[in-house]
């Protein structure tokens, strides 16, 4: 039901990553501008890190959206495993060389030497625990060489932090971490995004029981916020269209986000 009062709030939780739908919350906003000034400091490594669904893609899809405006940089969203394949794409976008040969390390840094930029170009990649050993090591050549700055992301877990510490530890010019949300945090994000979207009478619906019980469930993770509040207002579409009596429009009612919880896995049935 397209215009059911429910169907523009429930795509505004869509899992999908688009720098224009980034909510300005204090402390996210602090490790942006701490993301931010650290691209302007000398070259090396910015690692992003944390636990998944913290919000590190999309810091990092709002930093190439950013730079791209007056900077060249480039980012990989999903891994390019292949080696030769990151090489040659990565020459491709920077350098804009499209060899035929194999590309190799010592042509891609032969590459980066024949050429300058007013600034060194910025390559931005996501999801880098999914790199290879081997390939981490070339990245980190290329970055040793003065090459092309890099910042990352990995998700933050006991053996990724092991991989940070052997490939990046004395390259990493700043680390920056990500947390999940606190209560209030994520009822600012949830507001803000309703509210931003002229969403007021949705908005209005919330209360503090129910802020708290939504954090309470996701543990004030934002990937799994987003999947629950999709879910939630899919079932008020629902009800909307073939149960409108059951909808009370003053408040949300604390059993359906249970309901939805349940859809999206966070409570087991």
């Amino acid at each position: 039901m397209e215009n059911s009062l429910f169907s523009k709030p429930r795509d505004l939780f869509l899992d999908i990553i688009n720098p224009k739908d980034y909510v300005q919350i204090d402390s996210v906003s602090h490790m942006y501008q701490s993301l931010k000034d650290s691209v302007q400091k000398p070259l090396k490594m910015i690692l992003l890190y944390g636990r998944p669904g913290t919000g590190k893609s999309m810091l990092l899809h709002k930093l190439h959206h950013d730079l791209s405006k007056y900077q060249k940089v480039f980012m990989i969203a999903t891994p390019i495993i292949d080696e030769d394949d990151f090489l040659r794409v990565l020459a491709q976008n920077i350098f804009g060389h499209a060899p035929r040969e194999v590309m190799t390390l010592n042509r891609f840094l032969e590459l980066s030497n024949a050429l300058s930029f007013p600034a060194v170009p910025i390559v931005l990649l996501d999801e880098a625990q999914l790199y290879t050993p081997s390939l981490m090591e070339k990245i980190r050549l290329i970055s040793d060489a003065r090459a092309i700055k890099f910042v990352i992301t990995l998700h933050k877990t006991d053996k990724e932090d092991i991989i940070a510490k052997e490939h990046f530890q004395t390259r990493i010019w700043e680390s920056i971490e990500l947390h999940n949300a606190t209560s209030e945090e994520l009822k600012i994000y949830i507001q803000k995004k309703l509210l931003k979207s002229n969403c007021f009478d949705v908005a209005n619906m919330f209360n503090e029981k129910n802020m708290k019980l939504i954090s309470s469930l996701t543990k004030g993770n934002y990937r799994e916020a987003n999947k629950l509040l999709y879910s939630l207002f899919t079932l008020y579409c629902w009800y909307e269209e073939h149960q409108p009596t059951a909808i009370k429009y003053n408040a949300i009612k604390s059993k359906w986000i249970e309901m939805a919880a349940i859809h999206t896995g966070l409570i087991r049935d």
